[in-house]
């Protein structure tokens, strides 16, 4: 399975901002208010921004969209935080191709004051000890590792990429 060989925690892999604002104030937004969603992604970038030591303000009037995003106020700032898509449509800007993105990342826009902010890349890297495990299990005598997932099939090639599996 996809979530055996990886993580299982999202990161930040790459931030970019737009209109001259701050990486860092990209990132702070963003958590400032995906600190009131129980979504992975979401606690993942809140917990990126804390440890990189950002001071995260309560927000106000925070709505959440299941599978879309998250809009509301941060100090007195309309802020959105979701998938590109989501944001676009709000704001009339988006990545298009953005170069960080692969398969098997996600990309997150970020919106403040009615104009696009930047984009989250984010990312499940694999475990450390995966090539090691399937490694082990090759010299066991076991001839064919397979990769079975419910992922999109460019998900799942992205995770097997580089790790020896016969087929996914």
């Amino acid at each position: 399975k996809t979530g055996t060989l990886t993580d299982g925690r999202p990161r930040i892999v790459a931030i970019d901002s737009h209109g001259g604002m701050a990486e860092a104030e990209v990132l702070r937004l963003a958590a400032a208010l995906d600190q009131m969603s129980t979504h992975p992604v979401a606690q993942a970038i809140v917990a990126a921004a804390r440890a990189r030591g950002l001071d995260l303000p309560l927000p106000r009037d925070v709505v959440e969209i299941p599978g879309e995003g998250v809009v509301g106020t941060v100090e007195g700032r309309p802020v959105l935080v979701g998938g590109d898509g989501f944001v676009t449509c709000r704001v009339g800007q988006g990545a298009g191709a953005h170069p960080a993105l692969s398969a098997g990342s996600v990309l997150v826009a970020v919106a403040a004051d009615g104009r696009l902010a930047g984009h989250l890349v984010m990312a499940d890297p694999l475990r450390d000890e995966a090539g090691g495990l399937l490694a082990g299990l090759r010299a066991l005598g076991i001839a064919r590792i397979l990769l079975a997932t419910g992922d999109r099939r460019q998900v799942a090639e992205a995770v097997a990429r580089g790790l020896g599996l016969d087929a996914v």
